[in-house]
Parts: structure tokens; sequence; C-alpha cells
């Protein structure tokens, strides 16, 4: 990827975003020609000249302090996510040497598979670079779809939400699932520009999903932390659950996630009924899995 040209999209969009109003600075309204702040009112409110900002807005980031670029970034007022792509577009130098691996995908180690099929009653799975699937537990294939028949390029997160249909059915907020997935990619692809897979995967939901171009173009940049998913299940029906990703120190590629239920909630009866329908035999192909089933009812 072009990291000049991105850098430039990025910090056009996150000007525009913003209106005078929003940082204590007059609007004039109509008479504005552009959307959202000037260079020059950007620069001044970052405490540099405009020529300098110009410059940096125009991809020339190669001699930006880290003290101008967090001026600028609290100027635009950006996310603790959104500072750390801003630095790795301006200064890709200064992150090179902790991204190595070129298009490698990092290894799984066996006591992190040991460890994930340990949690039986927790979906759970490790995303790899470019939001791959890299191993999962039973639960996390039972609630989300088990990718053991897809070629392994195929295991991707963002390909699921965007390429398969029963994803749009799964996540009832499919929109807020599918701005997430594009954020967590936009900031893997400032820390990868040069990942020939990653530009692969960019090109192809480009090409196949016009939601992916769109939001894609949108520059938002988000970390993939914690929060609360609402799903509509085929076996058990409406899930409320909350989800937590922990970042593995020694794999700086890998994250684990994890998906649990607030204790004594219908979701918390959904998940063990979802837990006891991916234990059961399977001899003879899926034509033998239970039924999907109703949960039961709880009183008011």
């Amino acid at each position: 990827m072009d990291q000049r040209a991105e850098l430039s999209e990025f910090l056009r969009s996150r000007r525009a975003r913003l209106k005078p109003g929003d940082v204590g600075l007059p609007d004039f309204g109509r008479h504005r020609r552009v959307p959202g702040l000037r260079r020059e009112e950007l620069a001044q409110l970052a405490g540099v000249s405009v020529a300098y900002y110009t410059r940096l807005e125009q991809g020339n980031g190669h001699n930006v302090s880290a003290e101008v670029l967090d001026a600028i970034a609290r100027a635009l007022r950006l996310t603790d996510a959104e500072q750390q792509h801003l630095t790795h577009l301006a200064k890709p130098t200064a992150t090179k040497k902790k991204k190595s691996g070129g298009g490698r995908q990092a290894a799984v180690r066996p006591q992190l598979h040991h460890l994930i099929d340990s949690m039986e009653a927790v979906p759970a799975y490790i995303l790899g670079r470019r939001l791959d699937l890299v191993a999962w537990n039973r639960m996390a294939a039972a609630l989300i779809g088990d990718f053991v028949d897809l070629p392994a390029e195929e295991r991707n997160l963002a390909r699921h939400i965007f390429l398969d249909p029963t994803a749009r059915e799964l996540y009832v907020d499919w929109q807020d699932k599918a701005v997430e997935v594009v954020g967590v990619l936009r900031l893997c692809a400032g820390c990868y520009p040069d990942d020939p897979l990653l530009t692969a995967l960019v090109g192809e939901l480009s090409v196949k999903s016009d939601e992916f171009r769109t939001l894609w173009a949108a520059h938002t940049v988000r970390q993939k932390g914690h929060g609360t998913k609402r799903l509509h299940h085929p076996v058990v029906g409406e899930l409320t659950l909350s989800y937590e990703t922990l970042k593995l120190p020694e794999e700086h590629d890998l994250s684990l996630v994890t998906y649990y239920a607030e204790p004594g909630s219908p979701s918390a009866d959904s998940l063990r009924l979802l837990a006891s329908w991916a234990a059961a035999p399977d001899l003879s192909g899926p034509g033998d899995r239970p039924a999907p089933v109703t949960p039961p009812t709880r009183s008011p």
C-alpha cells in the first residue's frame, strides 16, 4: 500500500469530520467552502505552521517529530487507535523493527490449542494478522461457524463478515460489526503496509463487496478490544454476549477472543444449551445432529 497516500487521505478524512464549533472556533456557516476544518485552522490548533502541516497532509512525514504528531493528534481529537495509526503512517521506520516477518502468519503454539480446547463452555478463537482465524474451539465453531472445510487462506474474519451470507443472519447489528472489522483491518494495514497478503485481501473485498469498499474509504480505525454483541443463532435463538480480546505478548500478531454471557441471564442458558448441542456425537454427518431447539423461557 502507498504509505504516503494513506497518510494524506487519513489526515484529510479526520480533518473533514471536525466542525469549527467542535474545537471552539467561529463557524461562518454557508460561507465555508470546505467540509470540516481548514488546514490553516488545524495548523493553528496544533501549533505548527500551515506550510509544515500542508507538507504532512501531502504525505511527507519523513522528518516529523513525535511531539508534532502528538499535537496534531490532539487537535484532530484522535482516539488512541487513530493516534497509533497516524504514527505508523507518518513514521513507519519507528515501528518497522517490531513488525518483522513479511507476510508470514505467526504459528500457534500447541499449548494455545490446548488452552482454547479446555474452554469447553466458552467460545474462543485466535486471530492472527489480517484477522485470519488461525485456531478455534468447538464452542466457537458452534457459535460463529466451523471453518475447517475452508482452505487456510480463506479462514478470515473479514471474509466471513462481508462474503458469507450467514454472517448477516448471525449478527443482529451486522453494520456495527462490519465497521469494527474494517477499522481493525485498517489499523493492521498501517502496521504492515508491505504485506502482500493483506493488500490482496483488501483488494478482493473491495471488488466483491460494495459495503466493504465504502467503509474502507472512510478510513475508520479501531482496536479490537471488548464489548457486547447481539446474535441470532439458528439453533438457540437470540444471544447477548460480551467479548474480550487478549493480546498474546510473545506472539504480537496473535489475539485470543472469548465470548461469555452474564451469569443467570437467558443468554447464559442459551449458551449452555449450545454447549450441549456442540458436544453431541456426530456419527454419520450433519443429518444426525440434534435439531434446533428453543431455549426454555424464564419466569418474569
